[in-house]
């Protein structure tokens, strides 16, 4: 759940060479150049703080726009009859143009105008955001019941049960619906998915060239402290979106365009959509400010003179240790020798960009070979693709298996789950700094973290309860009655097989689709507690009343011991980043380490972040027991077999957990192994010496010492 960074930019463009500067004694506080003549006040474009501050509000609100369809999925997937393994692969899509144009960024790195670079990036994920939300515009309102707005005594009968003289009209031919559904259908998913592509290839540049711009201009010392300001900002980015989330979905979906008379639905109700794109449109403004002052800063400015004295500097550079000591690596590996490397982060600015193309695959090849870094990179990627399954459905989890509202479970994840993994983070942090972890220490830390997390996580695959008996779709609990006792009851119902309107039998806990599926032809509304019942129920034993709604789960009050466990063992997994990124920087060449760290990022977003969502959503999609049907044409999931579903969700995620366990069991064997031979080396070589120094006599000859 950690931001993911690309690879930063190429080394200094203004080299610290001034002896002055490196003193710090010349220029006023702050490293600001007076730039007209003398007492003129320096812009604050030229001050490289005010960059920080600019910088860690612009990735927190570019997070905030990446994460907030997540916190949303299942909402959309209602909204426009999409399956989850649709939807995942929507959400996996802003990796698709983001990877495609990543590696580039190594190439161009401080050949071009970094700030407007940025600003144009993030002019484009604004450009994004409101492209998602222009699906809620091009569509016509959202009719919860599937009949027109028009008849309001139709929609008090749409789903009852009514004599077939008497029933409604007939919805248009399976043809004519199916032809202008599915044209809507395309037009809306083909706009959803250009939105995630352009979101991807707009936050291409914001990150590694914010984090070379900072590096190159700030003072060598103040480096860390403002990487570490902004990565302990922008880490608050995903928690943002999912408060976002549960803050636009407790409002209608079609708040800007009210039926008269209101709705009759609450956010409790099955039908219920929130108003998933209004947080689109909040989130790309706030972008949209963000970007405003990157057209106003120069392409260079004046090194900053002066080191920050703050005495708990250390404290913030915690929090992004797993970073900052990157990019420390990363600058000592492009600018640390002054001749020609044979890595690609050094001969990058003297190349073509297909001379760049062609060298680019060798030296790919060339670090893969290390095994240290390609099973760390592997365990990584488990790891990743637990928290992209993790941050795509867990809502829609706790939603179906606890009966709770979108509102409430993104709360939950934004409250608990991702504050507690961001703790784990810098807990990481701290060990590997304050115990000043080797590799092999940094590999026991990561497994240890590991293991605790996959012993936590057993548990809850026994926290949760089965699906309550629905009428006709599953098989009733033995003693109960079940639709077999009164068969026929709603043949001369005319039930329509598109409807969607579940309503609970509450002395039996069973579930009907719709009201007419119950043999109900009346409805009563109670106004002082605000509830719908229908009566004269032909399928219910004593004829109702039957209550409108699904029935209420009978385990709501697990959730919180559930999200708690995942929380937890989230912690404990995010641990391990700032230790296995340790191991990434330790187990390769010094002149490869900046392309190592592209690599790593670039494999975890192809083998991660773009497979994982579908991986998850396909396999909740094989847990569906009925599914919706939007003029002939299946929509998405209306019951899910809970056991199968936290079942199947909950394996998947062990699955990578016990991969990456097992890599980092790898990595460890292998660096003990190393220890060793190390270790064997200087005894071979003194016991070599002394046996030389006793058969050094002159009656020996050579080839005797030989052996």
């Amino acid at each position: 759940m950690s931001p993911r960074m690309g690879p930063a930019g190429e080394g200094p463009q203004v080299p610290d060479n001034d002896p002055k500067d490196a003193m710090g004694t010349g220029g006023p506080p702050g490293g600001e150049a007076s730039p007209g003549p003398e007492g003129r006040q320096p812009s604050i474009f030229h001050s490289i703080k005010f960059f920080v501050l600019c910088h860690s509000l612009l990735q927190l609100a570019q997070l905030m726009i990446s994460g907030y369809l997540k916190s949303s999925i299942s909402t959309v997937e209602k909204r426009f009859g999409l399956s989850s393994q649709t939807s995942g692969l929507l959400a996996a899509f802003n990796e698709v143009g983001n990877t495609a144009l990543i590696v580039f960024v190594s190439y161009f790195g401080s050949r071009v105008h970094r700030p407007r670079m940025i600003g144009c990036g993030a002019v484009l994920v604004a450009l994004a955001g409101l492209l998602m939300s222009l699906p809620h515009f091009v569509s016509e309102p959202y009719h919860y019941d599937l009949t027109g707005p028009e008849d309001l005594s139709q929609d008090f009968k749409a789903s009852l049960c009514l004599p077939t003289t008497s029933a409604p009209a007939p919805a248009p031919s399976n043809n004519s619906c199916s032809s202008h559904t599915e044209t809507q259908y395309l037009a809306v998913v083909g706009i959803m998915f250009t939105a995630q592509t352009l979101l991807g290839v707009g936050s291409v540049p914001i990150q590694p060239f914010g984090i070379s711009f900072i590096d190159d201009f700030a003072h060598n010392s103040n480096s860390p402290l403002y990487l570490g300001i902004l990565f302990a900002v922008t880490m608050m980015g995903p928690g943002m979106a999912y408060g976002l989330g549960s803050l636009m979905l407790r409002l209608y979906v079609d708040i800007d365009r009210m039926p008269e008379g209101g709705i009759s639905l609450t956010s409790k109700d099955p039908r219920w959509v929130g108003a998933w794109w209004l947080g689109f449109l909040i989130s790309a403004g706030v972008v949209a400010l963000a970007a405003t002052p990157y057209f106003f800063f120069p392409r260079e400015m004046p090194k900053e003179k002066y080191e920050l004295c703050f005495q708990r500097r250390k404290v913030l550079t915690v929090a992004a240790s797993s970073v900052g000591k990157g990019e420390d690596s990363l600058k000592q590996g492009s600018g640390g020798s002054p001749e020609k490397q044979d890595g690609l982060a050094q001969i990058a600015p003297d190349l073509s960009v297909i001379q760049f193309i062609k060298v680019f695959p060798r030296v790919l090849l060339r670090t893969l070979r290390h095994p240290i870094f390609l099973l760390v990179v592997l365990s990584q990627v488990c790891l990743s693709s637990i928290a992209a399954g993790t941050a795509t459905f867990l809502p829609k989890l706790l939603e179906r298996q606890f009966s709770v509202t979108a509102s409430f479970a993104n709360l939950l994840i934004g409250c608990v789950t991702i504050p507690l993994a961001i703790a784990g983070i810098v807990a990481g942090g701290v060990l590997v700094k304050h115990l000043h972890l080797g590799p092999l220490r940094c590999s026991a830390l990561c497994l240890l973290g590991l293991l605790a997390c996959l012993l936590l996580s057993l548990p809850l695959f026994f926290i949760g309860c089965s699906t309550h008996h629905i009428a006709g779709i599953t098989p009733p609990p033995s003693g109960q009655p079940g639709p077999g006792l009164f068969p026929g009851c709603a043949e001369p119902c005319s039930c329509s097989l598109d409807d969607f309107n579940p309503v609970c039998d509450l002395s039996t806990r069973v579930e009907y689709i719709t009201p007419c599926h119950a043999g109900c032809t009346s409805r009563v509304v109670e106004e002082a507690p605000d509830k719908v019942f229908y009566t004269n129920c032909s399928c219910v034993e004593g004829g109702g009343p039957v209550l409108a709604g699904s029935c209420d789960s009978a385990c709501s009050h697990l959730v919180l011991p559930f999200v708690l466990l995942v929380s937890l063992a989230a912690a404990l997994a995010s641990v391990t980043h700032t230790p296995s990124f340790m191991l990434i920087l330790r187990g390769v060449k010094k002149e490869d380490k900046a392309l190592a760290v592209g690599i790593q990022f670039m494999l975890l977003r192809v083998l991660a972040w773009m497979p994982s969502p579908v991986v998850h959503g396909s396999a909740i999609d094989t847990t569906c027991v009925h599914w919706a049907r939007s003029c002939g044409r299946r929509a998405a999931c209306s019951y899910y077999d809970h056991d199968l579903l936290r079942n199947r969700f909950l394996s998947l995620q062990l699955f990578f957990k016990t991969g990456s366990l097992a890599c980092f069991i790898l990595v460890l064997a292998i660096l003990r192994q190393q220890d060793k031979e190390a270790g064997t080396k200087p005894t071979l070589r003194s016991s070599g010496q002394e046996q030389q120094q006793l058969m050094s006599g002159p009656e020996k000859k050579p080839e005797e010492s030989k052996v």
